[in-house]
């Protein structure tokens, strides 16, 4: 009896000796492969599908945007019994936009209506929502990218929900995997992308008032295509004295060789108008290597490779560049569920700091959800971190427009 539980003793510690081997070159191929696994995973494999331009008026259906006046907050009577909870009637029909959350304190606070402050409106583009390999860029019809964008305009357009108006257009968005490689492919969908981009911005200035300022906000690939909107359509031209206010989350834009290109400066003081904000978060340790290294090979607007050039860094708690502002500064961080789509704000939870590459430091890592990426980096939560203070600069910079105007 002693030598066979002596046997299976051996045998139960070989075991446990073989699963640690195992973890432990799990990890080092993760570490040294992450790459090429990551890309493996999300890079079609497929020949990329020209896209059929969509109707010249397609955008003025209503369907095809996410907000827009006209849509309700969701809180009316088309979505059912007034007991379905706040998930359920996020999921319902309404503008995901005009969300507003409550104010986490002792007793939960009731949410208060989002009345909108200054005649201002909004052009909102979404980050990258679809996930799919077999396809370069997202079908309008799929329902699991089109949940997720909505979830995401919920905590990041929200901000901005005291606007007269707010646009968020419904766009044939690259893959994901699409920004994890070079090919022509991958090009080929970042282009057909941002051809809805811009046909929808043009509805967007056919439907607005000539004489009302204009914010432009993106995070992601929607700040990428905005990008290009302002270099191609907006410099120059006379709807650059419109631009209330610029924000580029979540995209790197050099100091050195980008800022110029946009034709507008960085934000400098709260009260400006008419410059751009803009920032990537991440929490401390940092480990951006990968980030910086694709940031460092990249290509900038004046056609010499970004290198080891500074990044622009707002700081959406002092509304300048760069700087550092504690945690007290910040008015209230949207902590959202693992829905996507409820959460409270927190006042005076997370700091921020400008580093010497341009990331937004913020601290020991916040609880905020299951979406941190590698590195500590808090892409998915850019804005919801700074929810109250983005709410504020918004309205703060529309009516610095307004004044000088």
């Amino acid at each position: 009896m002693k030598m066979w539980l002596l046997q299976m003793a051996r045998k139960f510690l070989f075991l446990v000796a073989a699963i640690i081997v195992l973890v432990i070159v799990g990890a080092f191929v993760l570490n040294i492969w992450s790459k090429e696994l990551t890309e493996y995973a999300f890079v079609p494999r497929g020949e990329f599908v020209e896209q059929k331009p969509l109707d010249q008026n397609a955008y003025q259906n209503p369907d095809m945007w996410f907000s827009r006046p006209g849509i309700g907050p969701g809180t009316g009577p088309e979505n059912g019994p007034e007991n379905r909870t706040e998930v359920e009637q996020a999921r319902a029909t309404g503008d995901p936009a005009r969300w507003q959350p409550a104010i986490r304190g002792k007793d939960r606070a009731l949410p208060s209506p989002a009345k909108p402050a200054d005649n201002f409106a909004v052009f909102f583009l979404h980050p990258t929502s679809f996930l799919d390999r077999t396809k370069w860029n997202a079908p309008l019809d799929d329902a699991a990218s089109q949940n997720m964008a909505r979830a995401y305009l919920r905590t990041m357009a929200s901000p901005f929900n005291r606007a007269s108006e707010i646009w968020a257009p419904k766009y044939r968005q690259a893959t994901f995997g699409a920004f994890l490689t070079d090919t022509p492919e991958a090009t080929q969908a970042l282009e057909a992308a941002y051809k809805d981009a811009k046909q929808s911005f043009a509805m967007f200035l056919a439907s607005v008032d000539g004489e009302t300022p204009i914010v432009l906000a993106g995070h992601d690939q929607g700040s990428l295509h905005l990008l290009r909107l302002i270099r191609e359509d907006i410099v120059g031209s006379s709807l650059a004295q419109r631009i209330a206010a610029i924000y580029i989350v979540g995209w790197p834009v050099s100091i050195e060789h980008d800022l110029a290109a946009l034709g507008f400066p960085a934000c400098a003081v709260p009260d400006q108008s008419g410059c751009i904000m803009s920032w990537s978060s991440f929490a401390e340790p940092t480990e951006p290597g990968q980030i910086l290294d694709a940031y460092r090979t990249s290509i900038g607007f004046d056609g010499k490779p970004r290198g080891a050039s500074q990044i622009l860094c707002t700081n959406p708690l002092t509304g300048g560049i760069g700087g550092a502002a504690p945690a007290a500064q910040n008015l209230g961080t949207l902590v959202p569920d693992d829905t996507m789509l409820s959460g409270d704000l927190v006042p005076g939870a997370v700091p921020a700091r400008c580093d010497d590459d341009g990331l937004l430091l913020i601290g020991d890592p916040p609880r905020m959800g299951n979406a941190v990426m590698p590195g500590n980096n808090y892409h998915i939560y850019d804005i919801p971190l700074f929810w109250k203070n983005l709410q504020q600069d918004v309205t703060n910079r529309a009516a610095a427009w307004t004044l000088a105007h």
